[in-house]
């Protein structure tokens, strides 16, 4: 079912006793203007544009030309990195651009010696910048046969409009300071094993950049799915559950104190659910508890393995006869990615998604970190966690408790705590809910809710 923005409503009867003290808040920013403006600043044009020229380039392909300034991936990525380049000139060197590269061989689908390059582009936070928000799309594009490099493969929604939208944003958002680092990145070798993916996760790891979402956008430009259902209303956000980084021990704990459901990724994916409710017009979010489709992947994934909370945003109905398909008509039918198969309005709207949540999330204070729950056999419930570092979070006014229902998909009870690193919610009682705790911006920007212990850590502050 989609997610719908939860009533404010507080339970009779068991909750009535605690009611005094709640207020049910499903809303992260209260409203926020800035946010409003974020989201109609982004341009179905200048995405159109972005796409056509991505398209241009006749193959993208990770094996395909590189030295040619017209064709291949080469041209491609050198173009996407001007962009990057002019955006960041518009806003008096507000962006890092760099290329980032590691050379790939020995593997199924890349046998040769190979470069894989990433475009990436970093918008440095004033006073939390080894914090680090990512959106993330693919350049490389393919047809039928994974290994042809020279066949035309326009690959206009897969993935031209996930890159597209990550040069929107980066334009969008450059004309705004944030307290925490923005990051736009351009990732190559997907389709040959999410090889870019792999490349940019374990360099940030290296480096030890804290970072509390990926937002993969993997063809965001689709509208007319295979089954003959139209809609431009609705986007998925597919989201893993237990991380593949849990150790045996964290296992057993999560055995019998939940968290399947409330990993990090779970977390950030109801974040921008709500954001969506929010902010973007005539836009509804299903969240899909699942890592991917049914064997298939995203650059998503790389980064879920080293442990980072990270999804994938997309349309909602796919049309096989436009993804990794010869430009061909068979029985009446056109195959092939091409330009008329992208809604850019459509484009738009997911971008405008991808902005405000990465606003949203560099605004807000860190999400805490080292939550922690007691409350067995009693009538009451406490949480803790770690105070923020006031120097790199300097707009924090007080952290948010939240609880829900253990079968309701989104956080449906809320109280504001102040800036305390304790607060006890009396007579909730910890068996029947789940909990969390989210910090609070003086102008009332939050951070995901963070589940207690290792299960919905979102990593050190």
């Amino acid at each position: 079912m989609y997610m719908k923005r939860l009533t404010t409503s507080l339970f009779a009867g068991s909750l009535a006793l605690c009611s005094a003290l709640s207020t049910a808040s499903t809303n992260p920013t209260q409203d926020y203007k800035k946010l409003h403006d974020i989201a109609d600043a982004v341009s179905a044009q200048r995405i159109q544009q972005d796409i056509e020229k991505l398209v241009s380039f006749g193959t993208r392909h990770t094996l395909s030309e590189t030295e040619s300034d017209t064709r291949g991936i080469g041209a491609a990525r050198r173009w996407i990195k001007a962009e990057f380049d002019k955006i960041s000139e518009a806003c008096g060197g507000c962006l890092k651009v760099y290329m980032q590269s590691e050379v790939i061989e020995g593997e199924k689908r890349i046998p040769e010696p190979t470069e894989v390059v990433n475009v990436i582009a970093v918008q440095q936070g004033t006073s939390d910048p080894d914090r680090y928000v990512v959106m993330s799309g693919d350049i490389d594009s393919r047809v039928s046969d994974v290994m042809d490099a020279t066949s035309d493969a326009p690959g206009a929604n897969d993935n031209a409009s996930g890159v597209a939208g990550a040069l929107e944003a980066a334009r969008v958002l450059s004309q705004y300071t944030f307290n925490g680092s923005i990051v736009y990145a351009a990732l190559s070798g997907e389709e040959q094993g999410l090889f870019g993916g792999k490349i940019m996760a374990k360099q940030a790891k290296k480096d030890g950049w804290r970072i509390k979402a990926v937002l993969n956008n993997d063809m965001i430009g689709n509208i007319e799915g295979v089954n003959g259902v139209i809609n431009n209303t609705t986007a998925r956000l597919f989201a893993e559950g237990t991380r593949v980084t849990e150790t045996d021990k964290e296992a057993r704990t999560r055995r019998f104190t939940g968290g399947e459901v409330d990993s990090p990724s779970r977390n950030l994916a109801r974040y921008i659910d709500i954001l969506a409710d929010s902010y973007i017009e005539n836009l509804d979010t299903m969240l899909i508890y699942r890592l991917d489709r049914f064997g298939r992947g995203g650059h998503h994934r790389p980064f879920n393995a080293e442990g980072f909370p990270a999804i994938r945003i997309m349309e909602t109905n796919e049309n096989y006869q436009r993804q990794h398909q010869d430009l061909r008509t068979e029985n009446g039918i056109e195959y092939g990615d091409t330009l008329d198969g992208v809604d850019f309005d459509y484009a738009a709207k997911l971008t405008g998604l991808n902005a405000v949540a990465l606003a949203a999330m560099s605004w807000a204070p860190a999400p805490p970190s080292q939550v922690e729950i007691e409350g067995a056999v009693q009538p009451s419930t406490t949480l803790s966690w770690q105070g923020l570092d006031p120097q790199a979070n300097p707009q924090l006014a007080g952290y948010r408790v939240y609880w829900r229902r253990t079968a309701s998909p989104q956080w449906e009870y809320s109280r504001f705590v102040g800036k305390v690193t304790e607060a006890t919610l009396e007579n909730v009682v910890i068996d029947n809910y789940f909990f969390g705790v989210a910090s609070v911006s003086e102008d009332g920007t939050e951070s995901p809710v963070v589940f207690p212990g290792a299960a919905g850590s979102f990593g050190d502050n």
